[in-house]
């Protein structure tokens, strides 16, 4: 599938927020530079994080558990 370069950015946008309540402002100007396929390339980039950050958290919160019904914490 075919994206434009304005759909990728917003793309990009969103996969920067934390929370939905957040606006991310990206200088379109710096965006120019940037090819389509070096644009997927940061996508990759941004949900590859997204689920390592997720899955540091749920083992962190599944460790914190643990403790408590040991009451070790």
């Amino acid at each position: 599938m075919n994206y434009t370069k304005e759909e990728l950015i917003e793309e990009i946008k969103e996969l920067m927020k934390i929370n939905d309540n957040e606006t991310i402002d990206i200088n379109p100007n710096y965006l120019e530079y940037f090819q389509e396929d070096e644009l997927l390339d940061i996508i990759k980039q941004l949900y590859s994080r997204k689920e390592n950050i997720s899955s540091i958290t749920t083992s962190y919160l599944d460790e914190i558990y643990e403790k408590t019904k040991k009451d070790e914490i």
